[in-house]
Order: structure tokens, then C-alpha cells, then sequence
């Protein structure tokens, strides 16, 4: 029996860990997330929930592994899980089908899906809890570690500052072959392939690229493919073309702000300005 309650404790601590580590490796895309869902109304708040959670889930995760008050940690993973599973109850309720983020992007799951992961954890956790000893002292221990975990997210993970972004590794571009960003102006558009706002403001930029021609300014743009749009797609859709470097989704999500598109300004390889919207008028009043 002890030997029952000693795998299922690992197995409910590993599964804690297992979420903020993916959490971890792409805080960007559950930022978003965040967002799309209702519980941020900007990305500044979004990043500092993200790394409490992220903090949380590790704190529990850690803690769940010594059989130390087992009871009260387990009661705080039981909580979180209700919370988590409610959350999930409503966006299945408005028939929300995207990925929840619960696995970052590593593992895709549905509202639905992760309804079902949490009904088991939540089953198993509720049987630990019945079995644990219950301790009445530790709870200023239990909180100081858990005030260390959650604010060493802050200095693992610092939220980055859209003004001080580095394009010095991108030195390939398709189309045009090498590019040195830190020499001039040069201009950097973000886009989603996928993103119909990112196509909306390739449109734009498209047309005023053909007005100006020669004159138009040096953009480069860095696509991130979602879905099954490709560059080519893209470039047909909008009639625009640019050259271009594909990044992942963890670059993605950190160089745009609370959706995409998004543009930059460089001037000798720093960030001047950037812009969420308007990406066609902020090229014409360089201009």
C-alpha cells in the first residue's frame, strides 16, 4: 500500500513539473493564451501571470516529491486544479476547441481533453490527501518556498523589453542572402502566415511597396507558419514580397506585443519604434 501511494505521489508531483517546464521553455505562447482566454487584459499583465503560475506549478511540484505536509500541498494542488477546471468547464461551455495551453504548446489539448487530465489528477490528489498524515506546523515553511520558486521565475525568465530586442543573429535572409541589421535604417515586420492581420497589413504594405518601388524602405520579415499557409501562400494572398527568415513560435511570441503583426523600426541595429497597427502609415511618414 505504501508503495501504491509513494508512485502515485511522484506520478501527481511529476505531472505539477511537467507543466511548468513546458510552460517554461515558451512563456510567450501561454501569454498569449492568457489573453485570448479573458484572464489578461494586456501582455505586461499576462507575462507577470504567467511566471506566477509557472512558479506555482514548480512549488508544488518540488514539494509534492518529499513527503513533507503532503496534506497541505496537496490540498493547494486540489484547488488549483478545481480553478483550473472550472476555467475549462467555461471555455468548453462557449465552444472554445483551441489548445489551453495547460502543456504549452508542447502537448495540444483541447478545453475537453484537459477536463479529463484533470479529473484524474484531481482523483488521485483527493486520494492522497485522504492518506497523508496531517501536520498542523509548516506553514511558514511551505510558504517560504514557495515565495522562492514563484519570484526566481522573474530573474530565470525576464519579461523581455520590446525596445531593447536584438536582430543581430539574423544575418540570412531569403531572396536577397546576407544582411547586415546593424549598418542604417532597416525595418523587421512579425508575422503569422496563418494571422489574417498579418495578411490584412501585408495587403497594405504590399500596395505602397508597389507605389513606391525602388523607394520603398529595406523590410524583412520574419514568418512564423501556424497552420498550412506557407510563405509562398502568403506572398500570392497578399501581394507582397519580402525577404524573409522563418522563426519558432517561442521567438514569435516574444517579439509581438498582445497579437500580431508587428513592426519594428531599427536604426543601426536598435529598436527606435515599433507598431502594432498601422504597419502601412508608419512606413509612410519615413517617407
Amino acid at each position: 500500500m505504501k508503495r501504491g501511494i509513494l508512485i502515485l505521489r511522484i506520478a501527481f508531483a511529476l505531472s505539477f513539473l511537467f507543466s511548468a517546464y513546458t510552460k517554461f521553455v515558451a512563456p510567450g505562447f501561454f501569454e498569449i493564451t492568457l489573453m485570448d482566454q479573458g484572464l489578461a487584459n494586456s501582455r505586461v499583465w499576462a507575462s507577470h501571470l504567467t511566471r506566477f503560475f509557472i512558479g506555482l506549478e514548480f512549488g508544488l511540484g518540488l514539494l509534492l516529491l518529499f513527503p513533507i505536509h503532503t496534506k497541505k500541498i496537496t490540498a493547494l494542488a486540489l484547488f488549483l486544479l478545481t480553478g483550473f477546471t472550472v476555467h475549462l468547464l467555461y471555455l468548453w461551455g462557449i465552444g472554445d476547441t483551441a489548445n489551453c495551453g495547460c502543456f504549452g504548446e508542447m502537448i495540444s489539448m483541447t478545453p475537453a481533453e484537459s477536463m479529463l487530465k484533470n479529473s484524474i489528477l484531481i482523483s488521485i490528489g483527493a486520494f492522497l490527501y485522504l492518506k497523508s498524515p496531517k501536520r498542523k506546523r509548516g506553514g511558514l515553511f511551505l510558504g517560504i518556498v514557495f515565495l522562492v520558486v514563484i519570484l526566481s521565475q522573474w530573474f530565470l525568465l525576464p519579461i523581455p523589453n520590446s525596445s531593447e530586442m536584438s536582430f543581430s543573429t539574423y544575418t540570412h535572409f531569403e531572396n536577397v542572402g546576407r544582411v547586415d541589421l546593424s549598418k542604417g535604417e532597416k525595418w523587421i515586420a512579425v508575422f503569422n502566415l496563418s494571422c489574417e492581420h498579418c495578411q490584412e497589413a501585408a495587403i497594405e504594405m504590399g500596395k505602397l511597396q508597389r507605389e513606391l518601388g525602388v523607394s520603398f524602405p529595406d523590410v524583412y520579415a520574419l514568418y512564423y507558419k501556424e497552420g498550412v499557409f506557407s510563405v509562398k501562400d502568403f506572398e500570392v494572398l497578399t501581394k507582397a514580397k519580402f525577404p524573409y527568415h522563418m522563426i519558432d513560435g517561442n521567438i514569435f511570441f516574444d517579439l509581438i506585443g498582445e497579437h500580431p503583426p508587428r513592426l519594428y523600426k531599427l536604426m543601426d541595429g536598435k529598436v527606435s519604434e515599433f507598431w502594432d497597427h498601422g504597419l502601412s502609415d508608419a512606413l509612410k511618414q519615413s517617407y
